[in-house]
């Protein structure tokens, strides 16, 4: 099972300033999927996150063009048609007692921002936490192209 992070996300989106590693990402997806090696989930963070991205691109045409992509994609995810599913994730005063603790990574969300590791990327390890938590017998990564995301995927 793997998580996909918004790195991955953006770059399939082609979002401009996201995406200079698209090629790589494709190929990566395609073997994904050929392989049948894997299960994607798409955390609520990184579609959170990409949708923020998207809406700060500067540029109009740019901003319009990835934000059709993205809610063509998000059809896929409804459809069950997208190479990954949702996490469905509750969000309440547990999980964000747990976004405050770190969860599993041993600090704080005080220490990782100190530490330049953002809430969005936190919140992607704490989502797969609280998936492996709800499952059993299985195991979970992250696909992240974020070399600090990576340290704890």
């Amino acid at each position: 099972m793997e998580f996909v992070d918004t790195s991955i996300l953006c770059n399939l989106l082609s979002v401009p300033g996201k995406c200079q590693d698209r090629d790589k990402v494709i190929v990566e997806l395609k073997s994904k999927r050929e392989t049948g090696g894997c299960d994607l989930l798409l955390p609520v963070t990184a579609i959170i996150e990409t949708g923020n991205h998207i809406a700060q691109l500067s540029d109009g045409y740019h901003r319009l063009k990835c934000a059709e992509r993205f809610a063509a994609v998000l059809q896929t995810v409804i459809e069950g048609r997208a190479p990954w599913a949702l996490n469905e994730v509750e969000w309440d005063a547990a999980h964000l007692t747990t976004l405050l603790a770190g969860g599993e990574t041993g600090s704080t969300l005080v220490e990782h921002a100190q530490g330049k590791l953002g809430c969005g990327d936190l919140n992607i390890l704490i989502e797969r936490d609280r998936y492996l938590a709800r499952t059993s017998g299985v195991t979970a990564t992250i696909w992240t192209l974020d070399v600090l995301l990576a340290a704890y995927a």
